[in-house]
């Protein structure tokens, strides 16, 4: 059997009655010339009932385009960044943009892996989150000249970006243990030198003094994004601390992750002895042993409006994407206990 023939633009013009330029700039929300509002309606009522779906190669060629969004995340295993994708992606298809995943783990080392997707003509901007350091992402921005949108990171002089409220996150994971009775309550960290890893860490020693604790300086371990980094982190605590702490605050999910393993190495109960929990949360805190209890971010959120800020600017009816969002609220498991010592 043949192939039906796919419906043109020229058949939603001819069944709309309009020119073809008009039903193109309606289209693709072209709002240099006005049209009618009444006009604008019946045109997309007739596309969407011919159910045409524009030709992204064509119009891409007629302008030099490409419609394309890419996306660099720095980890394909964590889960957090599925969630950031997912919002990116359906922001940009619902623009009539696809989205171009880029692993890019190691800037230090791949200075140019921004610049590439620029050379090969693949994208029109960027979505970038990256674990990397302030001065190897700068010099890598730097290589391009593609507008983009940093998503979970701010660095001083660029403007564009969506980032969530890591002080208020960590003062919600680290109030949930302090309601519990805790007051000796460790630290893993991610990077000090970094906007997100001092936000989490201010968030932190603020839930503590609202209840009267200095914290000791023993209790915050640098642990990275990793749960290697995680369970390094959480034999440091037990080994090093001059007093242990019966709680621990993970920055990540994955540093949690690497938290319980060593626990559950070492045969200490979770929460019966150590309680823990983390910032960031997926399906898969529910799949470790205990359930993670968690603070909930904005990951989602947080691509759909870095999508939805780059196209606006491609489309120069945006020049500014700047968003910081508050986390969603804690999700209460198994994770969390009142200390023994109480």
């Amino acid at each position: 059997m043949a192939k039906p023939r796919a419906c043109t633009l020229a058949d939603v013009a001819t069944a709309a009655n309009v020119d073809v330029s008009t039903a193109s700039r309606v289209l693709n929300n072209d709002t240099s010339q006005r049209v009618a509002a009444l006009t604008r309606e019946r045109i997309v009522a007739v596309a969407n009932k011919m159910n045409y779906r524009p030709n992204p190669l064509g119009r891409g060629l007629r302008n030099s385009r490409t419609y394309s969004l890419g996306i660099s995340i720095p980890q394909l295993e964590n889960p957090v960044f599925a969630q950031i994708i997912e919002g990116a992606e359906m922001a940009a298809r619902k623009h009539g943009y696809s989205l171009l995943i880029s692993h890019v783990k190691n800037l230090a080392e791949d200075p140019g892996a921004f610049e590439r997707l620029e050379l090969m003509n693949r994208v029109d901007g960027l979505i970038v989150s990256t674990l990397e350091e302030d001065k190897f992402l700068r010099a890598a921005l730097a290589r391009t000249s593609l507008p983009f949108v940093l998503v979970n990171r701010r660095i001083r002089g660029i403007v564009n970006s969506v980032v969530f409220d890591g002080k208020a996150a960590a003062l919600l994971a680290t109030e949930r243990l302090t309601r519990a009775g805790h007051r000796r309550i460790g630290f893993l960290a991610g990077r000090l030198t970094g906007f997100n890893g001092l936000a989490r860490l201010r968030g932190y020693r603020e839930a503590l003094r609202m209840v009267g604790v200095s914290p000791d300086p023993s209790w915050v371990v640098t642990a990275g994004y990793t749960a290697e980094g995680g369970e390094r982190g959480m034999y440091q605590l037990l080994d090093s601390s001059a007093q242990q702490p019966t709680a621990v605050v993970a920055s990540t999910l994955l540093s949690a992750a690497g938290a319980l393993r060593a626990l559950h190495a070492r045969g200490v109960p979770v929460p019966a002895q150590i309680s823990i929990a983390s910032i960031q949360d997926a399906a898969i805190g529910q799949l470790f042993y205990p359930q993670l209890t968690t603070v909930k971010l904005p990951l989602f959120e947080m691509g759909s409006i870095a999508a939805d800020g780059l196209i606006a600017i491609l489309n120069k009816r945006g020049k500014v994407v700047s968003r910081m969002l508050a986390p969603l609220g804690l999700i209460e498991r198994d994770s969390v206990a009142t200390p023994l010592d109480i």
